[in-house]
């Protein structure tokens, strides 16, 4: 990338694109969230976002936008999340846009590394006259704007979602509370937070163990949030037809990863039910695992909250598929036998940070950047 010669004017516009870019979380995927404004003489005359997949993308709704103010944008500048795109998809490319309105100069966050994009809108941009910049890799600006688009990216480079791996623990390490007793360890805070990550992703994975045990519902049920695609890793399609997640296929899509060997009819009466089926083959539960993201990441599928138990995570984990770890940290101690073995992985963290959640403490964890 050239062209980064940004000042912190221009640092002060691209916060607020990527504050607008936000506005579009769970709502665009397997788009990325890109905000811009358009701004004259040091003040904003246009702002906008990508609200909805197949809607405007941020450049057209941000002069959209100055259009409605009354404001010509001829000559000013645009502050945009993502480098602009040249291509035709769902809508027309953004750089005929920002060429029909005569911006003079656009300034870019972040890259966009998918191979119909990469590079070809600032190209284009400059071959016509428009000053185009980057801002500098320094600035937490160009990081910040990444780390928003993770799914996208990682989507975008591998073909694979991006797996946020996310479970609750006590103090001493247990991350289920003894039968008879309240099933949740964390706090109604962190559960409260959990709904809005599962409105914002593309799929939630858990495996048949817990569905067994829990007959858990795994939608999103706070607001009108979106609803993933709920995925169970269940090797010989044990699923029983009764459980919460058939009977609530009107609400949320329902997928079953089996294996060769599952019972020709019971996969035929899941699929009767109206359950889609993802055939993983191998024998090692580590190439079952890679094989279903691919077929996840085929459907379009780019993100995906990992929700299984211990042996459906350490399956992710010895496949090198966990790119972030969220975990609850509840202020309590259950006691008992001491915990069965964890994770046999490991996993080194690139970085960390950890908040209050109510009384818990979240820690999360990113494996890998894209």
């Amino acid at each position: 990338m050239t062209g980064q010669s940004t000042t912190s004017a221009d640092s002060e516009f691209l916060r607020k694109a990527l504050a607008l870019a936000e506005g579009g979380r769970g709502r665009v995927s397997p788009n990325p969230l890109v905000g811009a404004v358009v701004v004259r003489d040091g003040e904003i005359i246009g702002e906008g976002f990508h609200a909805a997949l197949g809607g405007l993308h941020a450049e057209r709704a941000a002069l959209a936008d100055a259009s409605g103010r009354g404001e010509d944008p001829a000559g000013a500048t645009i502050y945009v999340t993502l480098e602009p795109c040249a291509h035709q998809g769902r809508q027309p490319p953004c750089v005929d846009a920002i060429l029909e309105a005569n911006l003079s100069r656009v300034v870019i966050a972040s890259d966009d590394p998918t191979a119909k994009a990469a590079g070809r809108g600032p190209e284009a941009l400059r071959a016509s006259g428009v000053e185009v910049d980057f801002v500098g890799s320094a600035d937490g600006i160009a990081l910040a704007a990444r780390l928003a688009n993770q799914p996208f990216r990682k989507h975008g480079l591998t073909g694979l979602p991006l797996v946020v791996a996310k479970t609750a623990m006590s103090l001493d390490g247990r991350t289920a509370t003894p039968a008879g007793t309240s099933p949740w360890i964390s706090g109604e805070r962190s559960r409260e937070l959990v709904h809005i990550w599962r409105g914002e992703c593309d799929a939630i994975a858990v495996g048949i163990g817990t569905v067994l045990a829990d007959d858990p519902l795994l939608t999103a049920r706070l607001g009108e949030a979106r609803q993933p695609v709920r995925v169970v890793f269940d090797t010989e399609a044990r699923l029983p037809l009764g459980s919460q997640l058939v009977a609530t296929l009107d609400e949320a899509p329902l997928t079953v990863v089996h294996g060769p060997d599952a019972d020709p009819a019971r996969l035929e009466a899941l699929l009767t039910a109206g359950v889609e089926t993802i055939l993983a083959p191998g024998a090692a539960a580590t190439g079952r695992v890679t094989a279903a993201l691919e077929e996840l990441g085929r459907r379009g599928l780019s993100s995906l909250l990992l929700e299984g138990g211990a042996t459906l995570t350490a399956a992710f984990a010895a496949a090198d598929q966990i790119d972030e770890a969220r975990v609850f940290v509840a202020p309590l101690i259950l006691g008992g036998p001491a915990p069965t073995p964890g994770i046999p992985t490991r996993l080194e963290g690139t970085a960390t940070e950890a908040e209050l959640v109510g009384e818990d403490t979240l820690i999360r964890t990113r494996f890998k950047e894209w």
